[in-house]
């Protein structure tokens, strides 16, 4: 099923992201995980490719898993700027043979040492107009509701997502936020740019306070004095901490909710304790 058909539906969505394994010796482990979290019966779940491609080979085969034993139905990441043309028409060989018609067009993290000057791919919306002239894929993007950390500006950035969408993206994915005024924010400035697909709002609960400093200062992602003030009164007791990030990560989704934001996606970083969780706390509100 295309995702744009799912959440175009009225009715609020909930949707995870898993990611692959980074070597063979974890593929089992990760698979376990990655169907434990379909078998909770989100809207969809989307399969990350990984830094500079580096699970790429993966990504298809979780993906195809997740959507052949259990039904969900899939996203799958596909970022470009470390991959040739032939490399990419590659993936999208092997995700059509997968039974994939969904992906997240991204443009990825360029890897150290690598010139810009080799690339066939610079930005994002060069690998969209890819996908859709290949054909037969419904295509989402990403978008950063405080501007992408490299963007000169939050008036470019919201240029440089136009381009993206005029480009073939049917839909948008946000990074992950811990104030969503700042999403209600962006989603004022991305209307008023003439900027009207679909926004699946991005959440991530977070259980780990160190990993979530070093993802933080990655993406730009600001951390508001409210969520600081958690993380330091209970960032050294894993069990709390799980419990107070799971609990402020469904604030934020009902908040969405209740302001109108009908799809969310939860970056449930392989943990199904935590997808299941969410689940639980919100189950009456998304009622199938």
């Amino acid at each position: 099923m295309k995702i744009i058909d799912i959440i175009k539906q009225e009715k609020p969505t909930l949707s995870f992201e898993v990611f692959p394994p980074k070597t063979s010796d974890n593929f089992e482990t990760v698979k376990t995980a990655t169907e434990q979290i379909a078998q909770l019966r989100p809207d969809f779940m989307s399969v990350t490719y990984g830094a500079g491609g580096g699970t790429s080979e993966y990504t298809p085969s979780i993906a195809q898993n997740i959507q052949q034993k259990t039904g969900v139905p899939v996203l799958a990441h596909l970022s470009c700027v470390s991959s040739t043309k032939d490399e990419i028409h590659k993936q999208l060989d092997s995700l059509r043979e997968k039974g994939i018609e969904n992906i997240l067009s991204l443009r990825g993290d360029i890897p150290k040492g690598m010139s810009k000057e080799h690339l066939d791919y610079h930005y994002a919306y060069e690998l969209t107009k890819e996908i859709r002239e290949y054909g037969g894929f419904c295509i989402g993007g990403a978008c950063y509701p405080e501007s992408h950390p490299e963007s000169e500006n939050s008036f470019k950035d919201i240029e440089y997502l136009k381009m993206k969408v005029d480009a073939g993206c049917e839909f948008l994915t946000t990074q992950m936020f811990f104030d969503n005024n700042v999403l209600y924010n962006f989603l004022y400035r991305a209307r008023k740019a003439g900027i009207n697909v679909p926004v699946v709002a991005g959440i991530m609960p977070v259980t780990n306070p160190k990993s979530i400093k070093r993802i933080c200062g990655i993406s730009g992602t600001a951390l508001p004095q409210r969520f600081i003030r958690i993380v330091d009164r209970y960032g050294d007791n894993p069990e709390a901490m799980k419990q107070a990030g799971i609990a402020y990560a469904t604030e934020q989704i009902i908040d969405l909710y209740a302001n109108g934001i009908r799809a969310v996606h939860v970056y449930s970083m392989n943990k199904p304790d935590v997808a299941a969780k969410i689940i639980e706390n919100i189950s009456a509100i998304i009622e199938k």
